[in-house]
């Protein structure tokens, strides 16, 4: 039997935040292995763990990936949640994709310079409500299927999940007008597997504060 996904990553969202999301919906267990300092970020670099020499980085059924799509991608084929034909699997990628446009935004918000973060919010905001969210309230319309593709749980809707929730953190009522997608947060939070990891206590993180955010520049000195 092989042993559980290790995942090797600072003890904070970021990237691999999406790969945390995916094997929790599905249910695997796995153990995450923090860095912490600059040395232990050098470490898995020289010891060849690293191959573009950056992180994430996943032990999954005895490899060593990096890439955070790929590693989603894997993940995504092994538990089924990649659409059932090749027509599915370019729907579930093209939504992942603009799941990941805005997303990538929100990121890289924490880093933003203070003088910038306003009008980063402004352009996050008017994107949530203009572009992305109403592309996949139009997409659940269009189909009035409770999953954004082939009526079964896919990899997108995961993904589009945990942005509702980072979108939400920014500001709440940026989701009032798309009620698809209000039930689809709450069909997917409701998921045994997922309900869990959302627990105060889960394995799910906290939004970046000034500590870890300090933390971060450290290891990856930016």
């Amino acid at each position: 039997m092989a042993g559980k996904p290790t995942l090797h990553y600072f003890k904070g969202r970021g990237r691999m935040e999406p790969i945390r999301w995916l094997l929790a919906a599905v249910g695997v267990e796995f153990e995450e292995k923090f860095i912490e300092t600059p040395e232990d970020l050098e470490k898995l670099r020289n010891d060849g763990y690293l191959l573009f020499q950056q992180v994430p980085m996943v032990e999954i059924d005895g490899m060593k990936l990096v890439q955070t799509r790929t590693i989603l991608n894997y993940i995504a084929a092994k538990y089924n949640l990649h659409g059932k034909d090749m027509k599915e699997r370019a729907l579930v990628d093209m939504y992942s994709e603009g799941v990941a446009d805005l997303y990538e935004m929100i990121l890289l918000l924490p880093l933003c310079p203070p003088d910038q973060k306003g009008a980063k919010m402004t352009q996050i905001k008017e994107k949530t409500t203009n572009r992305y969210f109403p592309a996949f309230e139009k997409v659940l319309k269009s189909h009035g299927q409770d999953y954004l593709v082939g009526n079964r749980l896919s990899k997108a809707d995961i993904h589009l999940v945990e942005l509702i929730y980072a979108v939400e953190e920014i500001d709440p009522s940026l989701l009032a007008n798309f009620p698809l997608l209000k039930a689809l947060k709450t069909r997917i939070s409701n998921l045994p597997t997922v309900k869990k990891f959302l627990q105060p206590g889960g394995q799910r993180k906290a939004p970046l504060d000034e500590k870890a955010l300090e933390q971060v520049r450290k290891i990856f000195k930016i």
